[in-house]
């Protein structure tokens, strides 16, 4: 099975990949897609930099940065994983890269005290593959 995580860099969002590797650890027999899906630069950060191809440089590099903790995750739990930064409206990327990927699942970290935020409602609403939202949970031991 291969799940699709999305990534924002919170510590909510670290909780959708405890799940995913819990789940592991009960015998699915998963790998895993992360995303971090950056949002299009604001017309201030376009007129000041004047590089789009920088701008997009740091988008990646911000992305890459926000992963390193979920990859470092899987990698303990030796799991296999692939992992996209991509731009744009982050409830709509996310469904594109489960269907680009061909996930089975995407699982995402719910928000503060459970709520769902904009982004999970619009995942909720787009996917067509089953969708969990994980509100905050006790983070297992390493292993």
């Amino acid at each position: 099975m291969k799940i699709l995580l999305a990534i924002d860099g919170s510590p909510l969002s670290l909780f959708a990949v405890h799940h995913a590797l819990r789940l592991r650890r009960a015998g699915l027999a998963a790998r895993y897609v992360l995303v971090n899906v950056q949002e299009p630069p604001s017309l201030y950060e376009v007129v000041v930099a004047h590089d789009p191809e920088r701008l997009d440089d740091v988008r990646r590099a911000a992305g890459a940065d926000l992963l390193a903790t979920a990859e470092a995750l899987l990698k303990g739990a030796n799991a296999e994983w692939e992992s996209e930064v991509a731009g744009g409206d982050p409830g709509h990327v996310i469904v594109e890269l489960a269907e680009n990927y061909r996930c089975d699942a995407i699982v995402l970290g719910a928000g503060p005290e459970g709520a769902l935020g904009s982004v999970a409602q619009s995942v909720l609403k787009h996917s067509p593959v089953p969708v969990t939202v994980v509100r905050e949970i006790e983070a297992p031991a390493a292993g």
